[in-house]
């Protein structure tokens, strides 16, 4: 064994130890937590502090220990972290709030549709393996965008391809940020923006002093509590409603009850399509490809917007697709297209994300990339394996104990949940001789949101409720409350509580992103649980924050400022802008989170669709063809880019503007294609690249061993150049 493998062995060897003992001791913290609460009565918010506190004192530890001003370690972490350990931090950075919060979530809304996300996260690993990992490390860069800068010859390029990475990663960062508001506001109970200040003040202790290097070994920590803290409520679950501890192989017997509970409340039913004549639509939660398009998100964004800032922005007309009044829109419900476009866009994305693919640069060798990569979908596959059953589950319960109850008979955590502002009870009957101007919260929200209309017929100063009516022209009244006929329905006024009115302040249906944070409370577990669901929630956000944020700031610092604008900065300058820059970074990332623009899922969502259409072609063919060149490059990625962001943005405000029903969340499947093709022709019909670039990608093909001459050629080409 070389020197060098010695070396590496022995640092493996101390690091798994250190991580094993942390591992038994949050563990153990974890039980004596337990135990105080169930036995001592201490108190939960208590609880809650302490997790908090713990879990970020570590964080910061971590980070303030792995402080560094050498570039190597700040950018690539030295370039010496074994694959195992890289698999967990790729993992974690991998995992953020949209696949701890919001995947489990979107599964519970969607049902089967929502599988898109599974199938496209982990089978962007696969393509990651086969396609870039080895090649890029070969390549021994520190930044995708240096990558396109050296391959494609030039700063323009480079240029290009670091405003990309930045709207990508900033549209990632702010889905991350939302996810630690609601963990704080739900954990904490601190109001969900000051949650967002706190949360951020961890992620900027992790990255700011250490770069690369504090953040994949705060990572790695982050890992072991979010998995930790993820399966062992869902397996409590399991066992208190199967009897099987294992929830991935028992959530069967969930979807059966899912199915009988659906149609014993009338919410699955075989409906004959109002459009096409002949045709039958199944709805609920386990027939697949039944989700219709709407712009419900960008109404209840607009109205956030209302509420959190005091403005009076008009939100955009609510529609849906399929729409009975107008046929000539189509009939896409019940097709695959959406889905299959999602999930494209999910898994070249995942390939194509520029947080993910720097994670390859950290490690000592190209074998170890490959073994990197095997490792991080064993990592990610505990967890993805085992969401389906946690939506099941929780669906499972709310059917069972919630919907269909009487408003007064429901259990305590829908009371303690509503007080805190998270969910909303609404059933009209509950305003039923209440004074007008002291409605409850969610009364005075539709009004402002001109959802319903009351007017006082008999001047008495009170609500009254009378029989349920059709007035025609698709509205409803109930008394002296009138709105829209999909919003005031007889069930709204009848004292038992529908799933539609389990809802938001601004819009119908539970927030998708509540429900693995509501699991522990909806099962009756100890406050503990709970808490534990936090901590590795915030791990999950923090850890993928961590990552997003270097990219964003090494962008601007090395790829913008040094390699473009300023080529002889120091090396002190060159780390301290890239400090100022993740700060920067955070504080946009907190201002954009605030509104709560969409789900989590929907926001990642257009990150990977960004990704897909920009990264994943422009290194796809960076690598296998050497014909590529940079004007070709820069249109691929200016014209993938500006086709999914037209799309994305015409079909979240109007879903009527559609290809095949596929909504705003595939927008990249449109990009892709765009920036293939114009990378292709601009590149044929523009100069080849230099002899000495076509040598650097042909060397670059062949990554079985390591070439120390790599960074040789790549100073040739630039010469050359």
């Amino acid at each position: 064994m070389s020197a060098s493998a010695q070396s590496q062995s022995v640092f493996r060897n101390r690091m798994a130890r250190y991580y094993g003992y942390f591992t038994i001791g949050f563990i153990g913290v974890s039980l004596l937590m337990l135990l105080l609460e169930v036995f001592a009565g201490l108190p939960t918010q208590v609880i809650g502090w302490i997790f908090l506190l713990l879990t970020m004192a570590l964080y910061a530890t971590i980070g303030i220990l792995s402080r560094t001003k050498a570039l190597d370690e700040y950018y690539v972490a030295g370039r010496n972290v074994p694959a195992v350990f890289n698999g967990m931090a790729t993992g974690a950075d991998w995992m953020s709030a949209a696949s701890f919060i919001s995947m489990a979530g979107t599964l519970w809304l969607l049902g089967y549709d929502g599988l898109a996300y599974i199938m496209g996260w982990t089978g962007g690993y696969v393509l990651l393996a086969l396609l870039f990992a080895p090649y890029l490390r070969k390549f021994g860069q520190y930044t995708i965008p240096d990558f396109v800068g050296a391959r494609f010859g030039g700063n323009t390029a480079r240029v290009v391809a670091a405003i990309c990475a930045i709207i990508v990663s900033l549209t990632y960062v702010t889905a991350q940020v939302v996810g630690v508001g609601l963990i704080m506001q739900r954990f904490v109970g601190v109001d969900y923006t000051i949650g967002v200040i706190l949360g951020l003040s961890g992620v900027l202790v992790c990255s700011f002093l250490g770069g690369m290097k504090a953040v994949t070994w705060t990572q790695v920590a982050q890992y072991i509590i979010l998995i930790i803290a993820y399966l062992i409520p869902v397996t409590a679950l399991s066992i208190q409603l199967t009897g099987f501890p294992l929830p991935q192989l028992s959530y069967g017997q969930a979807l059966q009850r899912i199915q009988v509970l659906e149609q014993e409340q009338g919410l699955s039913r075989t409906t004959e399509s109002p459009v096409v004549p002949g045709k039958f639509i199944t709805s609920g939660y386990i027939p697949p490809f039944n989700e219709g398009l709407s712009n419900a998100a960008a109404v209840d964004a607009v109205r956030q917007i209302n509420t959190q800032f005091g403005w009076s922005l008009t939100p955009p007309a609510a529609q849906a697709i399929p729409d009975a009044k107008k046929p000539e829109l189509g009939d896409w419900r019940g097709t695959p297209w959406n889905f299959l476009a999602l999930m494209a866009c999910l898994m070249l994305g995942t390939a194509g994300l520029p947080h993910i693919l720097i994670r390859f640069y950290t490690v000592p060798s190209v074998r170890e990339s490959r073994l990197s990569v095997g490792w991080s979908l064993f990592f990610i596959f505990l967890l993805y394996f085992t969401a389906p059953a946690y939506a099941a589950f929780s669906r499972w319960q709310i059917l069972e104990n919630v919907v269909g109850k009487q408003i007064s008979e429901l259990p305590g955590w829908t009371k303690t949940w509503a007080s805190n502002g998270l969910i909303v009870i609404r059933d009209l009957k509950a305003v039923d001789g209440v004074e007008i101007g002291k409605e409850p919260g969610w009364v005075k929200n539709l009004i402002n949101a001109k959802t319903i209309t009351i007017e006082d017929a008999n001047g008495n100063g009170k609500i009254d409720l009378g029989p349920w009516e059709d007035i025609g022209d698709g509205k409803a009244r109930a008394g002296e409350i009138s709105g829209a006929a999909t919003f005031l329905t007889k069930a709204r006024v009848d004292g038992i509580l529908q799933l539609n009115e389990l809802g938001r302040a601004t819009a119908d249906g539970i927030d998708g992103d509540l429900v693995v944070l509501s699991t522990p409370d909806i099962a009756g577990l100890p406050f503990t649980i709970g808490a534990l669901i936090a901590a590795g929630g915030l791990a999950a956000a923090l850890s993928t924050a961590d990552g997003l944020l270097v990219v964003i700031a090494s962008a601007i610092a090395h790829d913008i400022y040094f390699r473009t604008i300023n080529p002889k900065a120091s090396l002190n300058t060159r780390i301290m802008l890239g400090k100022s820059m993740i700060v920067v970074a955070a504080v946009i990332a907190a201002l954009l989170a605030i509104p709560r623009l969409a789900l989590i899922a929907q926001m990642v969502a257009w990150a990977f669709s960004m990704a897909a259409a920009t990264f994943f072609p422009v290194v796809l063919l960076g690598i296998f063809w050497k014909r590529a060149n940079g004007p070709g490059a820069i249109a691929g990625m200016i014209g993938g880019l500006g086709v999914t962001l037209f799309y994305m943005f015409n079909n979240y405000m109007n879903p009527a503007f559609n290809v095949l029903g596929i909504s705003h969340l595939g927008s990249g499947i449109f990009g892709l294609p765009v920036a293939i093709i114009l990378i292709v022709v601009v590149s044929l019909l523009t100069k080849e690249p230099s002899k000495e670039t076509q040598e650097l990608v042909e060397n670059l093909r062949n990554p079985i061993t390591d070439d120390e001459g790599m960074t040789k050629m790549i100073d040739k080409v630039a010469t050359a150049k």
